[in-house]
Order: C-alpha cells, then sequence, then structure tokens
C-alpha cells in the first residue's frame, strides 16, 4: 500500500455476520475483468486491506492464531485524544497486534483501558446482527480439521460439510465453523477445482515446521449479517463502489449443520474491491428474527469487528452513509477521515493508505503522537497442544 502512488483514504467497515461459501458463483468470480476494473477506478473503495476484532487477551488470542498459521506483523499501543474519539471511551488504551496470513491481514485489540466490553452472549447465532466472521481457506479439509481437534479447538459446526451437488457452482466446497477463545466465529474453507480465486489452487511452496501449519492459505472473505440485501446494496454496491461477485440462496441438512442454526435459508452476495478479501452480505429468509445489534454496543465489546477499506474519498462516504439509511458519526477537522454507520448498525473507519487499526464504521485519523510501535520480535512456531475456545471438545 505504501508503494501506491494515488492518494487514498481508508474507510474501515465493522460488522457482525456470517456467511457461507456462494453457491451460483461464477468460478472466476473473484477475478476483475478489464470492465470491472474501468468501473472500480471511479469506486470509493479501492482496496479491502484487512479485518479488525475485539479480543479479551490479546497474548492468548496471538497464540490461537499463530496456530492457524498467522505471523505477527506488528504491535502498537493506541491512547490518546483521538484514540478516544475514534472509540468513543474516555481514557481508552488499545494494545494491537497485526497479523499476517498469505496476503491478509487480521487485526486483534485488547483494550488495557477501561478494559474489555460486554463478552459475547453465549446464545448468538448467525442471524444476529452482530454476527461476523472470516473464512481462512486451507489445502486439505482434512488435515487441517485434524490439527484443529489436536488443539481441543471449540466447534460450531457439527463437523466440516460438503455442499451438494445440486448446488450447481458450490458443489464440493467444504466449510467448517468454530469457535475462538472468546467465542467469535471463524471458517475453513476448502475449495476444489474450479471453485473460488485460482490463487488458492496454485499456493506457494511452504516449509514450515510442525507441516500443519502450511495447510493455511489466506483469508478469502469476511461476512456480515444484513437485515435487507437490497437496502445493503444501495450503500455497498451502489453508493461505495464494490463490485457484485456473486449471489446464492442457500439452505438444506449442510447448512444447518454448518451454521447450527435450524430451518437455515440464506441469501448471501458477496461484494468485492478491486484487491483483498471479499465482503459477503448475510440475510436470514429463515428463521427470521435475528437480534439487532445493541444501540448502546460500543468499540470494547468482544462483538466489536471492523473491516479496513481504502478509499478514495472520505466526504462522498460521509454523504453515502447519510443518504442509504445509515448515518455519519465523526470526521476529522481535516475532512481526511470519517466514522460512518450503515443502516443496521455496522460501523467502519477510514483514513491514508497506510495500514493501520479500525474501530467501528468511522473515518479518522490516526494520532502519530499517541501511537508507539514494538518492532516485531522472532516467535516459535506452536507446537504445544492447547485447549482452545469457551467450550473445550
Amino acid at each position: 500500500m505504501g508503494l501506491w502512488t494515488k492518494r487514498l483514504t481508508q474507510l474501515s467497515l465493522v460488522a457482525c455476520a456470517a456467511a457461507l461459501p456462494l453457491s451460483r458463483q461464477s468460478p472466476l468470480a473473484a477475478q476483475t475483468s478489464p470492465a470491472e476494473a474501468r468501473a472500480s477506478d471511479t469506486a470509493l473503495v479501492t482496496a479491502v486491506r484487512g479485518v479488525e476484532m475485539v479480543v479479551s487477551d490479546v497474548n492468548r488470542s496471538r497464540a490461537f492464531f499463530e496456530m492457524l498459521g498467522f505471523t505477527l506483523v506488528r504491535e502498537q499501543e493506541l491512547s490518546g485524544p483521538d484514540e478516544e474519539r475514534r472509540t468513543g471511551i474516555v481514557k481508552a488504551r488499545v494494545r494491537r497486534l497485526e497479523l499476517a496470513l498469505g496476503s491478509e491481514h487480521l487485526a486483534l485489540r485488547q483494550f488495557l483501558a477501561p478494559g474489555h466490553g460486554r463478552p459475547i452472549p453465549p446464545d448468538s447465532r448467525g442471524n444476529d446482527l452482530w454476527f461476523q466472521h472470516v473464512a481462512i481457506v486451507v489445502r486439505d479439509m482434512d488435515r487441517a480439521y485434524g490439527w484443529l481437534r489436536a488443539h481441543h479447538v471449540a466447534h460450531v459446526s457439527s463437523g466440516p460439510q460438503t455442499l451438494p451437488q445440486w448446488n450447481k457452482n458450490a458443489a464440493g466446497i467444504q466449510a467448517f465453523y468454530f469457535a475462538d477463545p472468546d467465542g467469535h466465529t471463524l471458517e475453513l474453507i476448502h475449495f476444489p477445482a474450479g471453485k473460488g480465486d485460482p490463487r488458492w489452487r496454485t499456493p506457494p511452496r511452504c516449509s514450515r515446521t510442525p507441516a500443519e501449519l502450511c495447510q493455511f492459505l489466506g483469508i478469502d472473505h469476511t461476512a456480515m449479517a444484513v437485515s435487507d440485501t437490497e437496502a445493503s446494496l444501495a450503500f455497498y454496491r451502489d453508493r461505495l463502489g464494490l463490485r457484485l461477485a456473486g449471489e446464492s440462496e442457500n439452505y438444506g441438512t449442510e447448512q444447518e449443520h454448518l451454521n447450527g442454526v435450524f430451518g437455515a435459508r440464506l441469501r448471501i452476495t458477496t461484494l468485492r474491491a478491486r484487491s483483498g478479501p471479499g465482503i459477503e452480505l448475510l440475510e436470514y429468509l429463515s428463521p427470521r428474527g435475528g437480534r439487532a445489534a445493541s444501540s448502546d454496543a460500543r468499540a470494547n465489546d468482544l462483538t466489536h469487528w471492523q473491516i479496513d477499506l481504502a478509499v478514495s474519498k472520505t466526504a462522498a462516504v460521509w454523504s453515502a452513509a447519510n443518504a442509504s439509511g445509515g448515518r455519519g458519526i465523526t470526521q476529522t477537522t481535516s475532512g481526511r477521515e470519517a466514522l460512518v454507520r450503515d443502516r443496521d448498525g455496522h460501523e467502519a473507519v477510514g483514513g491514508r493508505a497506510s495500514r493501520r487499526p479500525i474501530a467501528t464504521l468511522w473515518l479518522e485519523r490516526r494520532n502519530q503522537a499517541a501511537l508507539t510501535t514494538y518492532p516485531s520480535q522472532p516467535r516459535a512456531e506452536p507446537h504445544v497442544a492447547a485447549h482452545w475456545g469457551p467450550n473445550k471438545e
């Protein structure tokens, strides 16, 4: 990103959701055609740059994600007036770890002050609007699932599910949902020949030890629950300029076993920028009645996720939110960053094109004076089996 000559600003989307693999997506949907590339030149969103999540113990979460093949990129401690404004929390102090898997980034945020907020509700389900996950691509589902079992990771799915043959363009895709130590839902996904982004079928050579770490390739997408797909598309596609990459309607036994929601029937819509993971809108056609995000949700709640986007004009993003049922929350005095919220309460932050932490659909500038960067230290690859997740196997 730092090599780009075009000045960009960054938009971070905070979302709460979960999604499944596409069933009507073209095998080439992840690629950008020349026409789409020309259209994306005028889009507000130019790239999806990463995802962020709030955790209760960043050291424990770091070990967990390193067990999934992630590596530490950098560590920061954030405080001061801008961080208070960004989070809406007085005297906020945040420890942030940025991790990488392949070319994708995931950041972990722990509030040192005032501490983490509300936990993820124990009865949280995929149709609740605070629900979100990231999908981690694996080389071989059986080997990756075995590695998770060896580390006693908590199940969300009953086990890996293979999408059925009637689900034409998604037939053979394998997926499995599991939980991290704080109860965030995560997904493993494996694409068979002819499905997904072609780069997942030609991964680079890997010599890491233990060899199981080579099973984990990168983040294919993140997803958020929405109450009305068309209304959400009016913001994310029509105003922000994300391109439509695929649509599906998923249901059946495999769907129920995958996300643990009886009678689940989902409309899934995938959007992409020119680069980075996809963003999926997940609307439950049944069962209806998923709970809305709390009106007093705070940036230190463990349900708090963020999607980091690069955008070209923050003022236009502010206007887009207000014009599509959401609202602008705050902007910097320079107008280079702003915080907005979509119609379902998902939030985002944007700023210049340097990689940075996000907080809640805002667009703000980082206060460099309040940021301490720690150089990444060498760390041994994880090798000791541990118990992970709120419900140990």
